[in-house]
């Protein structure tokens, strides 16, 4: 990892240190997974983070360390490396980071409490805080069905500042609909849900690119033809950065989407509801456990202790409608959304090859499975051609 030189370093705020009574450095907030704790018996780390406020360049910083401790004889080294610790860390900015041109001043002003957030769970040096909102500006995502989940993944990322998102969607607007697809209207009824997701959306942030298509995926060709040709983009990148599924059907699609990512090298996400389950898989071909791995280690997992050949619908049966309100839509919707960022901005970082969610029965009980990659998939053990994709950094 290359830790950036920081002309004027400074402890993110979102990151402000603060002393426990004990007289240790907590770093990094309280929250679980970003903060730390330092012992710090002489007190000069203390000074340190303190210097550390963005108004020095790292010369001047270890200058301050020796000045308020001239009786430790402390190595002019041995601050330098702790500086370089905390920036390794991701607990620093670069407080004389120019803004970056690619972002215009209003764009810098729309999305300045969402690159904070970024920043806070950002563990990786950067050269500008800005940086993954950059990052997000120049990604494209393709987006399977803009319903429940679907609609709320979409105004999420175009909220959020993703710079060109496609979306797929066969379907009308009818009125069923509209307890828990909230990117329609009533008078949106009998109009095909793509028109009227593509108004919403280009309403909501017209620095986003936002196109779509009427059409339905009826096989991995399908997948294949979409994930080939992106809107607009016309130079040697891949088409699309991430493949977003928020269609339930066909059953198979997952089974598709896992197929063809596979082959093509895109990372992917795919979210839903079960009821009172909501959750989201992440996947990367070639890095963790593939939709069809964890499948399979689920299955085992849960034991559902079926009479051989019954089938698995017997224990949570599928019926002909689907139960669900705008908060389970929309909480699975903003989870897709979310691992989307992940997958494009590589925060905060995650081995792919899961599946996280919630259980509304059971606040507090989340939703975690993992798997490693299984040597009898059908699927991702099998040679694919596909590109690598580079990781975010």
């Amino acid at each position: 990892m290359t830790v950036p030189v920081m002309r004027r370093p400074r402890i993110k705020p979102e990151h402000r240190a603060y002393r426990t009574v004990d007289g240790h450095v907590r770093i990094g907030s309280v929250v679980h997974g970003i903060g730390a704790e330092i012992r710090d018996p002489d007190g000069w780390v203390w000074t340190l983070v303190e210097a550390m406020d963005g108004t020095r360049d790292a010369g001047a910083v270890v200058a301050e360390v020796a000045r308020r401790h001239p009786g430790l004889r402390l190595p002019d080294a041995d601050v330098v490396q702790a500086m370089t610790d905390l920036t390794t860390a991701g607990y620093v900015e670069d407080a004389g980071a120019a803004p970056p041109a690619e972002l215009s001043e209003r764009e810098r002003e729309r999305y300045s409490r969402g690159m904070t957030l970024l920043r806070w769970m950002d563990l990786r040096p950067r050269e500008s805080a800005w940086e993954p909102q950059v990052r997000l500006r120049r990604s494209r995502v393709l987006l399977i069905g803009v319903g429940g989940t679907g609609g709320a993944a979409a105004r999420d990322l175009v909220a959020s500042g993703v710079g060109r998102l496609h979306c797929v969607e066969p379907d009308v607007v009818d009125l069923s609909n509209l307890n828990r697809q909230t990117l329609f209207r009533e008078t949106d009824l009998g109009t095909p849900k793509i028109d009227a997701a593509l108004t919403a959306l280009r309403a909501l942030n017209s620095d986003a690119a936002v196109t779509g298509e009427r059409r339905e995926v009826r096989g991995p060709a399908d997948l294949e033809d979409l994930l080939a040709d992106a809107p607009g983009g016309h130079d040697d990148r891949p088409a699309y950065d991430v493949l977003l599924l928020a269609a339930d059907r066909p059953a198979v699609i997952r089974r598709w989407a896992n197929q063809v990512c596979l082959e093509s090298g895109t990372p992917w996400a795919e979210a839903g509801y079960r009821g009172p389950l909501v959750s989201v898989g992440v996947f990367r071909p070639g890095r963790g456990a593939c939709w069809e791995c964890l499948r399979r280690a689920e299955i085992q997992r849960r034991d559902l202790r079926l009479a051989p050949g019954q089938d698995e619908d017997a224990a949570s049966p599928r019926m002909p409608w689907n139960p669900v309100n705008a908060v389970t839509a929309g909480l699975s919707g903003s989870l897709l959304a979310h691992a989307a960022l992940m997958l494009l901005c590589g925060i905060p970082p995650i081995d792919p090859g899961c599946r996280f969610g919630l259980n509304l029965m059971t606040p507090g009980d989340p939703i975690m499975q993992r798997s490693e990659r299984r040597p009898d998939c059908p699927a991702c053990t099998r040679p694919t051609a596909g590109p690598g994709r580079r990781e975010p950094s």
